[in-house]
């Protein structure tokens, strides 16, 4: 191992400090082991940063600052590394011991891409684990490679490549001008669609990361208005002034529909129909045409309406899934009983 290490691991914490000590340990766990770890604690109000000064390794460094969001915490992190790979890690998520190792090898094999990804498992609340559901247009596993289309696979499946399952060369970073921070949410899919808007992205079925849903504090359970999308933005400016290349083309132009349409339902879900009829009024596409008129539909509903037919929804599926587990228990003890008898 060098003074400079061959992989910088950048996590930004939050008030993630029940988490914290996991994603650590997964990073210390590695195979490979010339990394330094940088965390940058976003003004947390919990033990977190304590945690952190608990693991005595000198290649982990702490960085505090005020509460900024999570995209001025990478930016931070990003400002102080060394190395010219950058692998990004979220505090609540961890890595399976070959995570650095796949990624560093894919670096190697494909040194024109501009982010390397692998496949995740998602945890959810029931703490069932399961892959993520992948577009088809991913080859199968054990397939490892440049994606045949990012945003095909992007819009027809989970992210092909995530927060916690990503490495970026520190060029490509400071290129893109590291993350957004004009939005807390999609502030990560910006970044790899402006990559994608000009590099290939690797994608490898090994060394999968675990993303955890049923950790508490998480973005994605905001409740807020958001306007058009910083990259639908960044996306259509592209196609207008003709840099996007022909066989991209159709696949970019779908993405961007479902990015408009589930911002709309976000802005429904947040009392706002008036924003989300206005995405949809400029959205374009040939794929998601039931699902952007049914979104029209209840964008065109009195807030209160919609509220109301939601929550008769979740009672109703909530009882269902409650009768259906109490008739599986009777058929089990009826089993049971008659192998008794």
């Amino acid at each position: 191992m060098t003074d400079i290490p061959a992989v910088s691991v950048v996590i930004p914490l939050y008030n993630k400090g029940p988490y914290i000590a996991r994603a650590l340990n997964s990073v210390l766990a590695q195979t490979f082991q010339d990394f330094e770890v940088i965390v940058v604690d976003d003004g947390s109000t919990d033990e977190g940063a304590e945690v952190v000064r608990g693991f005595d390794d000198p290649r982990i460094q702490l960085i505090q600052q005020e509460n900024r969001g999570v995209s001025a915490a990478r930016n931070r992190g990003i400002e102080a590394v060394r190395a010219e790979l950058v692998a990004f890690l979220d505090a609540d998520d961890e890595w399976s011991t070959e995570h650095l190792r796949t990624l560093l090898r894919l670096r190697d094999s494909y040194p024109e891409a501009g982010a390397y990804g692998t496949a995740y498992l998602v945890k959810e609340k029931d703490s069932k684990v399961h892959v993520a559901s992948f577009s088809d247009d991913i080859p199968q596993e054990p397939w490892e490679g440049l994606l045949p289309s990012y945003f095909k696979a992007a819009t027809f499946g989970d992210p092909p490549i995530s927060a916690s399952t990503v490495a970026i060369p520190i060029y490509i970073l400071k290129e893109m001008d590291g993350f957004s921070t004009e939005e807390w949410m999609g502030e990560d899919v910006d970044l790899w669609g402006r990559i994608a808007l000009k590099y290939p992205i690797t994608f490898s079925w090994n060394s999968k990361g675990i993303y955890h849903t049923e950790a508490s504090n998480r973005a994605c359970n905001r409740v807020e208005p958001l306007g058009e999308a910083v990259f639908v933005r960044i996306a259509k400016k592209a196609i207008d002034a003709g840099k996007v290349s022909p066989a991209m083309l159709e696949d970019l132009r779908e993405y961007i529909a479902l990015r408009q349409i589930r911002r709309a339902w976000g802005n429904i879900h947040a009392k706002r129909p008036d924003i989300a009829r206005n995405l949809l009024n400029n959205c374009v596409t040939r794929k998601f045409i039931r699902k952007k008129y049914w979104a029209i539909f209840w964008a065109c509903m009195p807030s209160n309406v919609y509220k109301s037919l939601r929550s008769t929804k979740k009672i109703f599926t909530e009882t269902m899934h409650k009768a259906q587990k109490n008739c599986l228990n009777i058929f089990k003890d009826r089993r049971t009983y008659k192998k008794t008898e």
